[in-house]
């Protein structure tokens, strides 16, 4: 009987697969020698894999651009980085290298938009979709960037109130957007989404405030489903909606242009990930050119804002077993050497999954296991994968000298920016070093510290002592 972890791997899944293989019995990641980083930096760390950022850029343009030609769409595609997915400038920079557009939601993130002007990794025709609730910080900023120059500013409204400031403040034209509130799945606690305004709204704010002001455009419709893009009813019927809007707000608007179908394209998060993307790009596309022929209206620009496709394949986070609890007759605990809930919080708070794989001990026996994490919460651990009710991981044995090495992999998105990265952490437990692999100019591996793992100084300064 097959008992060997690489078997239980082997028969379960396709393997090797895009992005992991084996190597002299160690997990290679984008062909990646982990175990050569791990000796060399040691754990827990976090490494951010660069050219999968604009692997994936590509992936979608070609998408949508054999989708587009295929079908006689006479629109364009742009596709927008969410900045909120990762603030990092060594992943914005790495998405503008390959000729994004930019969706931002702060007015910090205004001023992460002039430091890259100041750097020249941008300049003042680039596309910024200006999304979220705009306090006065956040008008004033964006207001700031318009009237400094910067000609692609696009003001997406989800108040009405916005557009007094816009009209008062910003000296030419605006450059607006409109975003129409989605209604929610059946099983979510409340029924529209609190982002944007009623789609009763849309038409009379346009007549009343936008279409004879002689400082406003309207240039965009924005719409997006919080749970992604997905082969659902819902999905489409949703889509649908926004697309027949569109159609009324172009028949009425020679500037609109543009419809942002948001994020939401979703990314491996199991070895038995399977998805689509070809049918659903071809099927989004086919929606918009089927309304706007009814309406008789040209086919909008599609605009994407895909942050978590964009950079969450790129991120691997990498830990040690330091120690194994049998706590009862059936739970046998792994303690990592860092906390799961304060580095990977989606996994704590709202049950997301990551591909979870061993580094090493592919040729051990496996066992169900659950994950500790080293804080004091209850809830610091990590037991069921997106395949299973539980984790199956390699055994340690008693002679082994070397440790288990565990990896969470496709988790370059949000979980830096919600975690608080290099902050205060529950139980001062710290962030972990970060590093960064690239391909130099011949095609070889480059790896460089980022940030080395947190001290106790930085903490306790933060924290005033």
């Amino acid at each position: 009987m097959a008992n060997k972890y690489f078997d239980l791997i082997d028969q379960t899944f396709y393997f090797p697969q895009s992005g992991f293989d084996l190597e002299n019995g160690y997990l290679t990641f984008n062909n990646i020698p982990l175990i050569h980083l791990i000796r060399k930096y040691g754990t827990p760390m976090k490494l951010t894999y660069l050219p999968s950022i604009g692997r994936k850029i590509k992936e979608a343009r070609n998408l949508f651009s054999r989708a587009m030609r295929s079908q006689g769409y006479s629109g364009s595609y742009q596709y927008c980085y969410c900045t909120k997915s990762s603030h990092f400038a060594h992943v914005v920079e790495e998405a503008l290298d390959h000729g994004v557009q930019l969706e931002i939601s702060s007015a910090y993130d205004v001023d992460l938009i002039r430091r890259l002007y100041q750097r020249g990794k941008l300049d003042k025709t680039i596309t910024v979709v200006c999304n979220g609730f705009k306090p006065i910080e956040y008008l004033r900023a964006i207001t700031g960037l318009i009237n400094d120059g910067f000609s692609n500013v696009i003001a997406v409204v989800d108040n009405a109130h916005e557009l007094d400031y816009y009209d008062e403040h910003v000296v030419g034209k605006c450059k607006v957007g409109i975003r129409v509130a989605t209604e929610e799945e059946p099983n979510f606690e409340f029924y529209t989404s609190r982002l944007g305004l009623r789609e009763a709204d849309v038409l009379p704010l346009f007549r009343e405030r936008i279409k004879d002001n002689p400082k406003l455009e309207l240039h965009m419709l924005h719409f997006f489903v919080d749970t992604g893009i997905k082969d659902s009813l819902y999905y489409w019927g949703e889509l649908k909606k926004a697309v027949r809007l569109y159609g009324a707000l172009k028949q009425e608007s020679e500037q609109l242009h543009a419809l942002n179908i948001g994020g939401g394209m979703p990314i491996r998060n199991s070895l038995g990930f399977d998805f689509d993307y070809k049918y659903m790009v071809r099927e989004i596309v086919s929606n918009l050119l089927e309304a706007c022929e009814e309406m008789e209206v040209p086919e909008p620009d599609i605009f994407t804002e895909f942050g978590k496709y964009t950079v969450g394949e790129s991120g691997a986070t990498i830990f040690s077993v330091i120690t194994q609890k049998q706590q009862n007759d059936s739970e046998m605990w792994y303690m990592i050497d860092n906390s799961l809930m304060t580095t990977l919080p989606d996994a704590w708070g709202i049950g997301e999954r990551f591909i979870l794989l061993p580094v090493n001990k592919w040729q051990h026996d496996y066992r169900r296991v659950n994950i500790g994490g080293l804080s004091c919460d209850n809830s610091d651990y990590y037991n069921s994968e997106i395949h299973e009710s539980q984790v199956y991981l390699p055994m340690n044995k008693p002679e082994d000298t070397e440790p288990l090495y565990l990896g969470f992999f496709h988790t370059g998105a949000y979980q830096d920016n919600i975690s608080g990265y290099g902050g205060i952490k529950h139980c001062m437990i710290p962030s972990p070093q970060h590093i960064i692999i690239d391909l130099d100019d011949e095609g070889n591996l480059t790896d460089r510290i980022l940030h080395p793992r947190q001290t106790a100084e930085s903490m306790l300064s933060i924290l005033g002592y």
